[in-house]
């Protein structure tokens, strides 16, 4: 098997792909840092314990194509999937509610290269207002209306309790948010046309106990 690449460049990857493609990219780093310059489908398959066929499926829509016997270059392969996911350019976002897990994700971003970088959180929350967390300050909830029309931010982050959610959302519409990454649990009722990314924290992790409860019980 070759990794020729069937896809073009630019094709809508489905979403499975997409949650994987993190994971090629921080595996090839380690590799670069290996000083390794050429890798195959199958020894990435291996490494990372899934199918070669679908690492080809999957890499190709990047639009990078690997060579018969050679494999693909590992420094233009990285390059491919950064500028894929969007890491080449800084993609600004809003973070509202500033609890424990808005404070860590502002703090992860200190570590982590994600292509979205947190350039003001927001809260109501009088305790928290003017902490500054990983080089993020936290301001006025109210202050989220006037300065979304000066910085033209089109992405957010929802951190907040489940029982704001749905009217926070509705506010981020209304200030020309395009895109939100969700972290509650509420299944948010929005226009038409707004990208919603769900990933409840909650939902992870019944699905991690119920497989690890389906494993024990195949012991």
């Amino acid at each position: 098997m070759e990794e020729t690449g069937k896809y073009k460049k630019g094709r809508q990857a489905p979403e499975p792909t997409l949650k994987r493609l993190p994971g090629y990219l921080y595996y090839l780093e380690q590799v670069r840092e290996d000083g390794i310059l050429n890798i195959s489908a199958p020894t990435i398959g291996k490494d990372l314990s899934c199918d070669p066929t679908q690492v080809v499926k999957d890499l190709a829509f990047t639009g990078v194509k690997g060579k018969p016997r050679v494999g693909y270059n590992v420094y233009e392969l990285i390059h491919s999937l950064e500028e894929y996911m969007g890491h080449n350019q800084v993609n600004e976002a809003f973070l509202i509610g500033a609890g424990n897990l808005g404070s860590a994700l502002m703090a992860y971003q200190q570590e982590q290269a994600l292509g979205l970088r947190i350039i003001a959180a927001f809260d109501i929350d009088k305790k928290k207002i003017g902490e500054n967390i990983g080089g993020v300050h936290i301001l006025e909830y109210s202050k989220l209306f006037s300065l979304s029309g000066r910085l033209n931010v089109k992405i957010a982050i929802l951190t907040t309790p489940n029982q704001a959610a749905q009217e926070v959302a509705e506010d981020l519409i209304n200030c020309g948010i395009k895109a939100i990454w969700n972290f509650t649990s509420v299944n948010l009722n929005l226009p038409e046309g707004i990208i919603v990314q769900n990933t409840s924290i909650g939902s992870y992790a019944a699905v991690l106990l119920r497989r690890l409860n389906d494993a024990g019980n195949n012991l």
